[in-house]
């Protein structure tokens, strides 16, 4: 299962009754919660462990410290409140990853779904939403700037006024082939070209590993575009281990250093049959 499957599905299977192979990861927790550092804002993105059920994947979360799940739908929003977390990042429309904002096109229907969802979000605490580029598609990429800027003007008097970041997503443009928002540069120039503090970069370090690496330079040289950031190990988006190339302790220090206050959102997908052993792991390499 990967994160594009579950956007294309995003009206998602009924969630699994709760059963006997997470009780011992649950008992392993211990019933406090666990002290991190608070350094890092800790999130969790569910669509890594949507086979655990949303109310026992919470309860879980919230005793390793983590402050909030996100990538989930309206729907979901209250039943992560009521485990005391947050939704860190939410989903405004059922379009996907290669639809984005650089179609004048698509204008008509993002532009609607965010001005319906922003105040919802607002609402359920829900500090940011999601949105991308979508793929070039035969493209340049300096109209694509131009157009995506188009848009998402219309929306940021909704967004300021409810105190609501809109976050584009910067992936690598191999494995979500053809898409437009694949390096800091070209995001940042459409930042500047928005012109609102509630529009930001989701700044995942996976995926930039990816396309430009140079990672903590980055982080320092545009720390001022980004309003949400994203782990995942490279190769394979796995652990955040000895069995990648990425040194998240070096990279977490380096966020905390530029004064970033929002959340990382851990965004790998766990090799390990513990899911949650392997995100509690994570965690704890990541709270400096």
């Amino acid at each position: 299962m990967t994160r594009r499957n579950m956007i294309g599905s995003m009206a998602g299977a009924a969630a699994v009754a709760a059963g006997a192979p997470f009780a011992s990861a649950f008992a392993s927790t211990g019933e406090g919660r666990q002290q991190l550092k608070g350094n890092i804002r800790h999130s969790v993105s569910q669509w890594c462990y949507n086979d655990i059920p949303l109310a026992d994947f919470a309860k879980a979360c919230r005793e390793m410290g983590i402050e909030a799940i996100e990538l989930l739908n309206e729907k979901d929003w209250e039943a992560v409140n009521k485990a005391g977390l947050k939704c860190a990042v939410g989903y405004a429309t059922d379009w996907g990853i290669p639809r984005g904002f650089n179609k004048l096109s698509n204008h008509e229907k993002l532009v609607a779904d965010f001005k319906s969802m922003i105040p919802k979000a607002a609402a359920a605490g829900v500090p940011n939403l999601i949105c991308f580029s979508g793929n070039r598609e035969g493209m340049d990429d300096r109209e694509g700037l131009i157009n995506c800027a188009k848009g998402l003007r219309q929306i940021m008097p909704d967004a300021e006024k409810h105190g609501v970041t809109i976050v584009m997503e910067l992936l690598n443009s191999y494995g979500h082939r053809d898409y437009m928002c694949d390096k800091t540069p070209w995001g940042a120039a459409l930042c500047e070209m928005v012109s609102s503090d509630r529009f930001k970069l989701l700044y995942d370090i996976y995926h930039m590993q990816i396309m430009e690496g140079n990672i903590i330079d980055n982080i320092r040289k545009y720390h001022p575009y980004i309003g949400h950031y994203h782990t995942g190990g490279v190769p394979g988006r796995n652990e955040l281990d000895e069995t990648q190339e990425l040194y998240y302790p070096a990279i977490m220090k380096a966020i905390v250093e530029t004064g970033y206050k929002g959340f990382v959102g851990q965004e790998f997908v766990p090799k390990d049959k513990d899911k949650l052993a392997s995100l509690r792991k994570c965690i704890q390499i990541c709270d400096v």
